[in-house]
């Protein structure tokens, strides 16, 4: 989906406009990932930008598309341009995804008494 939106609509208010424009990018994404996942993968994955126009749009995770609406709708600007392509994707342990570091803290040494 690659699509500009208008944020002011002559007889509607802009924060229903807004509404309207996230519930199309909800209704789009539902609607992808509904489709049949290819053999070998276990999700969809979404690569999302979001911006004031599309020379301008920024790459934003999927989770972030409905704040970059609104920070693009906050900014003042007339429209919004919204991409979100699929792709087949695998899903990661936990542990892969974000190796945790471990490291061995000694406590500090007793402090002195003076007698």
């Amino acid at each position: 989906m690659k699509k500009t939106f208008p944020l002011q609509v002559p007889g509607n208010a802009d924060a229903r406009v807004i509404e309207a424009v996230k519930f199309e990018v909800r209704k789009y994404l539902k609607r992808e990932r509904r489709k049949a996942i290819p053999a070998g993968f276990d999700q969809w994955d979404f690569a999302c930008k979001v911006g004031p126009d599309q020379a301008t749009a920024v790459v934003t995770p999927v989770i972030d598309v409905f704040a970059a609406i609104d920070a693009v709708a906050k900014a003042g600007s007339p429209e919004v341009h919204v991409e979100a392509i699929s792709s087949p994707g695998k899903r990661f342990p936990a542990s892969a995804a974000a190796p945790v570091a471990t490291a061995i803290v000694e406590a500090p040494p007793p402090p002195e008494s003076v007698s």
